[in-house]
């Protein structure tokens, strides 16, 4: 929630923040998020219009963390091998072989994701639920970590798929860049283009390192069964409020509490206090809601928020 602040304490997160402050300028709260994802061992989802920074970000945030990087972009016409990869025959050995697609990198950024029909969106599915993919009747494990940074535009219908549920579940936190404040604009309008300064980056991790922080976060982070009740408590409630359809999903509880401990490893500590919690709720949450006609998501869930007792 808006009245908590997270301090990074963790000295090598610390390090990757202010490493990518000055790729997305005044946008610390939006880097925040896109670690808590890559440490939580989940996926990022930005709602925005064209030209915030999304790409730089994503490329940015490869080179510091020593992941490889991918990328489709998504139309009406994408086929699910155009993401997963194909198999071809080859003459010369009489064999097929299987040519990898970009799916098939640590960090894939996949932009317009309401643009792929549901077939292709079926595909990513498979790879960001149980990080592989099946071509062909074989199936393909996924480099570990795997992340993904999906973009939708807010505004646009034509020519797009809505993301179905299930899709929604699987992305851990859903926010936005959002345009930058007035003096921050200035700023990138006098440096101009940066997209070359992150090309030096030298990594502050590797993809070995990553998994075996996210098995230490998740392993050493101790959460107080009062905690858990809370949790259980706030899912409860979205269950059974009138103006939503459904409420969170075990997944959804376990998502919520996979971001807890990453947020309390940053600031530090070994274990998980009420504010981890309700830090961003908001946004790993209210995209899982269903809400009734005339209410929304995010709304109902400020309303649970704030009328829930707190340990």
């Amino acid at each position: 929630m808006s009245e908590y602040s997270i301090e990074v304490k963790n000295p090598r997160a610390r390090e990757a923040l202010d490493r990518l402050a000055p790729v997305l300028h005044g946008k610390d709260a939006v880097l925040l998020r896109l670690l808590v994802c890559v440490f939580a061992g989940g996926h990022l989802l930005l709602e925005d219009m064209p030209g915030l920074g999304k790409t730089t970000l994503a490329l940015a945030a490869s080179r510091l963390l020593g992941l490889s990087f991918g990328r489709v972009q998504c139309t009406n016409d994408l086929l699910p091998t155009d993401v997963t990869g194909v198999n071809v025959y080859r003459a010369d050995s009489g064999q097929f072989q299987f040519y990898a697609g970009p799916v098939f990198h640590h960090l894939l950024l996949v932009d317009e994701i309401n643009r792929a029909t549901p077939k292709t969106q079926s595909a990513l599915l498979e790879a960001m639920g149980e990080e592989q993919v099946t071509v062909d009747g074989r199936s393909y494990a996924l480099p570990r970590p795997f992340f993904v940074i999906a973009t939708q535009n807010p505004v646009e219908n034509a020519g797009t798929f809505p993301l179905p549920e299930s899709q929604m579940d699987r992305f851990m936190i859903k926010t936005s860049i959002g345009y930058p404040s007035r003096e921050d604009e200035r700023q990138i309008l006098r440096l101009g283009p940066q997209k070359n300064d992150f090309a030096s980056f030298q990594p502050l991790f590797t993809p070995d390192e990553i998994v075996t922080l996210q098995g230490q976060i998740e392993r050493d982070i101790r959460v107080d069964d009062r905690l858990l009740d809370y949790v259980l408590d706030l899912e409860q409630r979205t269950r059974t409020h009138p103006l939503l359809e459904g409420g969170i999903s075990p997944r959804g509880g376990m998502m919520i509490l996979r971001v807890a401990r990453t947020l309390a490893w940053l600031e530090g500590r070994d274990y998980v206090v009420p504010e981890d919690v309700r830090f961003l709720a908001l946004e790993t949450w209210a995209h899982r809601l269903q809400a009734r006609k005339g209410a929304s998501g995010a709304s109902v869930l400020t309303q649970i928020l704030s009328e829930t007792p707190i340990p």
